[in-house]
């Protein structure tokens, strides 16, 4: 199973999820071809309702301690709401372009 599977396996059995996306983003690094070691998360869930932004990535932070703590280098997180997802007009901000490493060091 590939990284990207067992975070979406994880989530879905440990959440009460209306929409998910869980988005490679390792292209965007300065990572070799294939990885999987950045991820885009976008959730909408009852269980966010109440909490502020700090408690839902802890959340999350736990439910996939086992991929931080080996493959996955980072996680951009958006969980929303069902109201705060209709109010982004179901739509999450794009990832920034990667600066570090050799990214930028290409003159």
């Amino acid at each position: 199973m590939s990284v990207q599977q067992q975070i979406e396996s994880k989530l879905t059995t440990a959440l009460p999820l209306a929409h998910i996306e869980v988005v490679n983003e390792s292209h965007m690094h300065s990572v070799p071809p294939g990885s999987e070691t950045h991820f885009k998360l976008v959730l909408v869930s009852t269980e966010f309702d109440g909490k502020r932004a700090v408690a839902r990535h802890q959340l999350i932070y736990r439910l996939l301690g086992e991929e931080l703590a080996g493959p996955v280098h980072a996680l951009a997180l958006h969980t929303y709401t069902a109201q705060e997802w209709q109010q982004r007009n179901e739509s999450a901000p794009d990832s920034p372009q990667c600066m570090g490493g050799s990214k930028h060091d290409k003159h």
